[in-house]
């Protein structure tokens, strides 16, 4: 909901490192792998319970997600690129939930998975309208330039971001905040379907 707004304020600084990066012959895709490894230690600090450690490395996650599109535009962007980035994106997202799973299994298990469960739906109906809107030569540039066609919804990366950074701050509240997100992603999810319904009817 809140990506196309961000995406002017925060492209422009974005672009400026991106270009340095790439000038000092740093790859896009060396940064969207490096961002993954450092999401990953993310959930492996949550699921040790060092959820501040867990809530930096969140956020240099995202940051790293966000200079890897800022030094392909500096170079060149790929295929291969856009598909490490997607990817890893949702291998992610997934992690997270997961590792408030097994740091509390008897409070966080069935809220993690409701919530896994909402990223799942929410996720095909993205991905699959993609693959439709790519045989149809279909494209936007809402969310700004992007490897495949980017349908939006009320849950996205922002949402979840700042969800799973006020999960890592609060992570008693953790099944509460879960199990509303899990809700927020289900209509997310329905109006993406609606959406794509409409637009594929439409072509």
């Amino acid at each position: 909901m809140f990506d196309a707004r961000l995406r002017p304020m925060i492209d422009p600084p974005l672009n400026a490192i991106g270009v340095r990066l790439a000038n000092a012959g740093i790859s896009a895709n060396m940064v969207t792998v490096s961002g993954f490894c450092l999401g990953l230690l993310a959930a492996v600090s949550i699921a040790f319970g060092y959820f501040l450690a867990g809530f930096v490395l969140i956020a240099l996650n995202r940051l790293f997600d966000g200079l890897d599109g800022a030094v392909a535009r500096a170079s060149q962007k790929t295929d291969l690129g856009g598909y490490l980035d997607i990817t890893l994106d949702f291998f992610f997202y997934g992690a997270i939930p997961l590792a408030f799973a097994i740091q509390a299994p008897e409070t966080n298990a069935l809220p993690a998975a409701a919530l896994l469960a909402s990223f799942y739906a929410n996720g095909s109906a993205f991905l699959a309208f993609a693959i439709m809107a790519e045989k149809r030569n279909l494209s936007t540039s809402h969310q700004g330039a992007k490897s495949l066609y980017y349908i939006g919804g009320l849950a996205e990366g922002t949402e979840t971001i700042g969800l799973f950074l006020l999960m890592a701050l609060l992570p008693t509240w953790f099944p509460v905040l879960a199990w509303a997100f899990a809700g927020v992603c289900l209509v997310s999810a329905s109006a993406r379907v609606l959406i794509g319904l409409r637009a594929l009817k439409d072509h």
